[in-house]
């Protein structure tokens, strides 16, 4: 089966800085660029355009950073919005603990900090960018400190791909009230916990979490001054995600809490779409598979098996192919076909 992208859908359109345009790899630079925006653009179905302007900086220590604009609005009306654009599980859910009443649950103010891409993508009218040349973001990044392309990575360096998935984040809504010592939250503090359940809103002690209920705790948020209060934790040992306060070089991950934040705020998340396999070519003991509804950012495992009734975990993985681009793809495995074993079987898993 396959699952086609919705007619209504997220449009992020990036513009580029002659910083990066006139960079000697500017073609590797603006592909990753488009990659990411492709996954965010199939995942999310939002009817709206976020213009993004994408630049290159040299700020020592930075891997990345992002401008926003953002309005205060009344915490009623952003939750009767959230209310009409409920489309999933997880917004009933964040729902359910969001009180229908004039003032946040967070700070007890009657405002609420939104920046301009998720009020839009909410259906607020109206409230357009103030940034230098309307961009609802401009994103800066660091690009001589990062792997441009996951296709050949340097241990040492961070990658470019999530870095930009990181800034889009914040352009598309992520922050925290906490990195202006505000009295008013940014929509993402509506979800942060203390591990006891109880609602967070200090940078005392090292106790906060993404949550969308309080008690499934899905990520540490990050406690030190040193990092963006609404990023993730890396004081000890973790999982490097997307989100974190600071990148662990030489790890490539894909925004999925992140992905879980942006729907709770107000994104419509769609599920990941389903590749579909449209021809197989054997040569000697090479396959080819090629197909359709490939997402971008995608690490697509090919599987195999002599007994189609085999569980899928017991499958071997014969393959892990990278797909850059979201739509149509062509994977090559070597040594894929076995004369011994002239029956075989093929199936993709997405990572």
């Amino acid at each position: 089966m396959a699952i086609g992208l919705s007619a209504k859908a997220l449009t992020i359109v990036p513009a580029f800085d002659s910083t990066i345009s006139n960079d000697v790899n500017a073609v590797t630079i603006e592909n990753t660029i488009n990659s990411a925006i492709q996954l965010y653009q199939a995942r999310f179905t939002n009817p709206t355009t976020v213009t993004i302007q994408f630049k290159e900086i040299s700020t020592s220590g930075l891997y990345g950073q992002s401008s926003w604009w953002y309005y205060n609005i009344s915490y009623s009306s952003f939750r009767n919005a959230l209310a009409q654009h409920a489309t999933t599980a997880n917004d009933t859910l964040a729902l359910s603990f969001l009180p229908v009443s004039s003032t946040n649950p967070v700070t007890g103010s009657s405002v609420i900090k939104v920046k301009t891409a998720n009020l839009h993508a909410l259906g607020f009218s109206g409230m357009n960018s103030g940034l230098a040349g309307g961009y609802d973001g401009i994103i800066g990044l660091h690009t001589s400190q990062l792997n441009l392309s996951r296709a050949s990575t340097i241990s040492t360096k961070g990658d470019l791909l999530s870095t930009v998935c990181h800034e889009m984040d914040e352009v598309l809504g992520m922050s925290s009230g906490l990195d202006s010592q505000s009295t008013d939250p940014f929509p993402q503090d509506l979800f942060r916990y203390a591990s006891t359940g109880a609602r967070s809103f200090t940078t005392s002690g090292d106790d906060a979490y993404f949550s969308i209920d309080g008690t499934n705790l899905l990520v540490r948020c990050n406690q030190s001054s040193t990092g963006d209060y609404g990023d993730w934790w890396v004081a000890g040992s973790h999982t490097p995600r997307v989100q974190d306060a600071s990148a662990t070089n030489g790890k490539i991950p894909n925004p999925n809490v992140e992905f879980i934040a942006l729907d709770v705020i107000g994104y419509n998340l769609v599920p990941v779409p389903i590749p579909v396999i449209t021809s197989t070519t054997i040569s000697g003991s090479q396959l080819t598979l090629s197909g359709t509804n490939g997402m971008a950012v995608g690490n697509y495992i090919v599987l195999s098996s002599t007994d189609i009734t085999t569980s899928l975990s017991q499958w071997l993985p014969l393959a892990t192919n990278f797909q850059n681009n979201a739509g149509p793809f062509t994977f090559v495995v070597p040594n894929a076909v076995n004369a011994a074993n002239p029956q075989r079987y093929f199936a993709l898993q997405i990572q």
